[in-house]
């Protein structure tokens, strides 16, 4: 496995997504914050098909270019996949779920989620 940095492995995650078409794509820096990771990615994809190719696209980018193994949970229903990337978590989501939830309401700062995207 190379050693990555978590900002690298950052920019390699929104670049996959970027290629794959992913919308609303939103980085959250966790440092000090969550020992959990150092950032949170979320992104959405426009049917619960793209949801599950955008995951898997990642999923298999990270492997091959950094070696890493990813930990993966709700690929097969495709309404919300989480991504264990290690240093980076990703959650992709279809719009409506990603509304539901407001993810990035409870990580971002309050004066930055108050701001229209």
């Amino acid at each position: 496995m190379q050693n990555v940095s978590s900002e690298e492995l950052l920019e390699r995650i929104i670049a996959s997504l970027t290629d794959d078409k992913a919308e609303d794509i939103v980085q959250i820096d966790l440092r000090g914050k969550s020992s959990m990771a150092d950032y949170m990615v979320i992104a959405s994809g426009r049917s619960t098909r793209q949801v599950s190719a955008l995951s898997e696209k990642l999923v298999d980018r990270l492997k091959t270019v950094t070696g890493r193994r990813c930990k993966v949970e709700g690929k097969d229903a495709g309404d919300w996949v989480l991504i264990d990337a290690g240093d980076v978590i990703v959650h992709v989501f279809r719009p409506e779920v990603r509304e539901f939830y407001q993810l990035e309401k409870m990580w971002m700062p309050a004066d930055a989620a108050a701001k229209p995207q």
